[in-house]
C-alpha cells in the first residue's frame, strides 16, 4: 500500500502554470531595465500574482528569489510547505523550521546562486517585511536595492482572467450586500447585519477577506471606518453598510445606506448629491484619462452642491489581490488629486463617495468598476439608492 505523499502540484492554484509563467517574464523584464539581478519578493499579494501561493500563514516569514536569469525559489516555512505545493508550480523550496533562523535561509540561497555582491533589491514597501529582517540582509549582503513597485505596476492592469475572478467575486458582495439590507429594521443590531451580509457572502462562494464589512448605526455612521459593535438599529435612524468578498483572492467591494422611518432632509440632499458624484465620477472614465480625472469629477459635484468639508477622501481606489489588512490595492493606483497615471482597459476601481457630518450620520454610494475600451463596466448589480425602510 502506497503512502500519501501530499497534494499535487499546483492542484488549488487559482491559475494555470503558463498564466504565472508570464508574469514572471514580465517581472523579470521590469528588473532588467532596471537593472536589477535578483529580487526578494516578500509582500503576500506579490507572492501571490507571481507565483500562486496564498496561505493565512504569511505572518510568518516567506519569500520569494526572483532572478533576472535563473530559476525561482521560495523560501518558506515548514508548516506551509504543502500549502505551497497546493498553490505553486515552483520546482525549487527551501523549507526552515521553527528553530531556524529564516534570514540565514534566504541569504544561503542569495549566495549560492551567486548573486552576493550584485545588484540584489527587496519590495521595501509591503506590509510584512519587519525592519529587523531588512537589516539583518543589509548586515549579511551589504546594500539592499528598491524593488517596490516592480510587481505592482504590474497588477494594476488585470488581465481578462483576474477580471473574471473580479467578476465572481462581486457576485458574492451582492448576496452579501442583500442580505444586509433586507435585515434593516428596528430590532436589528449591527451584528445582526454584519451576520447575514458575511453569511449571505461565504455561502454564495466567498473566501475569507482582506478586511473586515464596515458596518455601523445610528450616530455611529458618522465615524469613519466604524465597525459593528453591537448597537441596535432604531426608528428615524440610519445604516451604513460596505463589505467585500473575495474569490480566488481577488476582492470586490460595495457600500449601500439605509435609513428607517423619517429620513433627516439634509441626509436625503447629501444622499443625492452622493448619487451625482459617482455618476461624475465614472463617466471621467476613460482609457488615457488620469487616476485624478474621475476624482476630480466627483469633487466638483461635491464642492458645487457645499459639502467639501464633508468629503476629505480620494474617490476610488484600485481593487484586485488582497489579503488582511486591507480590502484593496490602494497603495497601487488612487483616485485622487495629483495622481496622473494613464487609466487603461483592465483597471480595476472601487468608487465609493461618501458624505458625512461628523459623530451624526453618513450616507455614501459605491461601485466596483473594470476600465473598458470605452469606458467602464460596472460589476455590481444593487440599486443604488438609500433603502428607505418602513
Amino acid at each position: 500500500m502506497q503512502a500519501n505523499t501530499g497534494p499535487a502540484q499546483g492542484c488549488e492554484s487559482a491559475f494555470g502554470a503558463d498564466e504565472y509563467a508570464g508574469r514572471v517574464v514580465r517581472a523579470r523584464e521590469s528588473l532588467a531595465r532596471a537593472g536589477i539581478d535578483a529580487m526578494v519578493v516578500t509582500g503576500p499579494e506579490n507572492i501571490f500574482y507571481l507565483t500562486g501561493q496564498q496561505t493565512p500563514g504569511y505572518y510568518t516569514f516567506q519569500a520569494l528569489v526572483l532572478p533576472v536569469e535563473d530559476d525561482p525559489v521560495f523560501v518558506i516555512r515548514q508548516l506551509e510547505y504543502f500549502n505551497f505545493i497546493a498553490n505553486t508550480f515552483i520546482a525549487d523550496a527551501q523549507v526552515y523550521g521553527n528553530g531556524n533562523n529564516p534570514v540565514d535561509v534566504l541569504v544561503r540561497v542569495i549566495q549560492q546562486k551567486g548573486f552576493a555582491g550584485k545588484r540584489v533589491a527587496i519590495d521595501k514597501r509591503g506590509w510584512f517585511l519587519p525592519i529587523t529582517v531588512y537589516e539583518a540582509l543589509c548586515a549579511k549582503l551589504g546594500t539592499i536595492a528598491d524593488a517596490a513597485g516592480v510587481v505592482e505596476q504590474l497588477r494594476a492592469v488585470k488581465s481578462p482572467a483576474e477580471i473574471e475572478k473580479l467578476a465572481i467575486a462581486a457576485g458574492y458582495v451582492d448576496a452579501g450586500m442583500r442580505a444586509g439590507l433586507a435585515a434593516v429594521k428596528v430590532g436589528s443590531t449591527e451584528n445582526t447585519l454584519v451576520a447575514a451580509m458575511m453569511s449571505a457572502a461565504i455561502a454564495a462562494g466567498s473566501e475569507y477577506v482582506g478586511m473586515e464589512p464596515l458596518v455601523s448605526a445610528g450616530p455611529r455612521t458618522g465615524v469613519p471606518h466604524g465597525t459593528w459593535r453591537r448597537r441596535a438599529l432604531e426608528q428615524d435612524a440610519p445604516a451604513f453598510l460596505e463589505m467585500a468578498a473575495c474569490h480566488d483572492r481577488y476582492h470586490a467591494a460595495l457600500m449601500r445606506s439605509a435609513w428607517i422611518g423619517k429620513v433627516r432632509p439634509e441626509a436625503l440632499e447629501m444622499e443625492k448629491v452622493c448619487q451625482d458624484a459617482l455618476q461624475a465620477a465614472l463617466d471621467a472614465i476613460k482609457p488615457g484619462a488620469p487616476c485624478e480625472a474621475p476624482h476630480l469629477a466627483c469633487q466638483a459635484v461635491i464642492d458645487h452642491a457645499g459639502y467639501t468639508d464633508n468629503f476629505k477622501k480620494r474617490t476610488g481606489y484600485s481593487v484586485g489581490i488582497s489579503f488582511a489588512p486591507d480590502w484593496g490595492e490602494g497603495a497601487i493606483l488612487s483616485m485622487f488629486t495629483g495622481v496622473t497615471t494613464p487609466l487603461q482597459p483592465g483597471m480595476t476601481f472601487h468608487i465609493p463617495p461618501a458624505l458625512r457630518i461628523y459623530g451624526e450620520f453618513t450616507v455614501g454610494v459605491s461601485e466596483t468598476v473594470v476600465v473598458t475600451d470605452t469606458g467602464y463596466r460596472v460589476l455590481g448589480t444593487i440599486e443604488r439608492p438609500l433603502l428607505r425602510v418602513a
